[in-house]
């Protein structure tokens, strides 16, 4: 498929929890993200028209390598969304009056380069990394 395709497919990503419960009040309730189905070992979330499990297996929790972009200390293992200036803004927001603590604050990477980006890295209940950030310009996404 292109990579100038116009409608982009929704991806799908299981991660492990070592809770559902601490699962659906992050993701469903601090998050937004609407519940799917689930069973007592996993849930399906609407992650921004993506598809995402947490599934119960608390021995594969917590992230553990990083790796140095721009100064910081980047959890090698990561997931996120890429939003809006203005939804990203709102999203800091959220998270920072909810008491959320981040790994990387919320700040601009790559000042005055390609691929210029707000940025934020913050852990779910069960120690899962996950980065929202935001371009001004979304055509920089994959710029060089």
């Amino acid at each position: 498929m292109s990579a100038a395709a116009a409608v982009v497919p929704p991806f799908h990503l299981a991660f492990p929890v070592h809770s559902l419960a601490s699962a659906r009040e992050f993701y469903g309730e601090l998050l937004g993200c609407p519940e799917g189905r689930s069973s007592d070992a996993w849930i399906d979330f609407n992650f921004y028209g993506h598809q995402i499990v947490a599934h119960l297996s608390p021995e594969e929790c917590g992230h553990r390598g990083t790796s140095a972009v721009d100064g910081d200390n980047v959890p090698v293992r990561h997931f996120g969304v890429v939003l809006s200036m203005e939804a990203w803004q709102a999203a800091a927001d959220k998270l920072t009056a909810a008491g959320v603590e981040f790994i990387i604050e919320p700040h601009v990477r790559f000042k005055g380069q390609v691929g210029e980006q707000a940025t934020m890295f913050f852990l779910d209940p069960s120690g899962n990394a996950l980065e929202f950030k935001a371009f001004a310009d979304m055509s920089s996404l994959f710029a060089k």
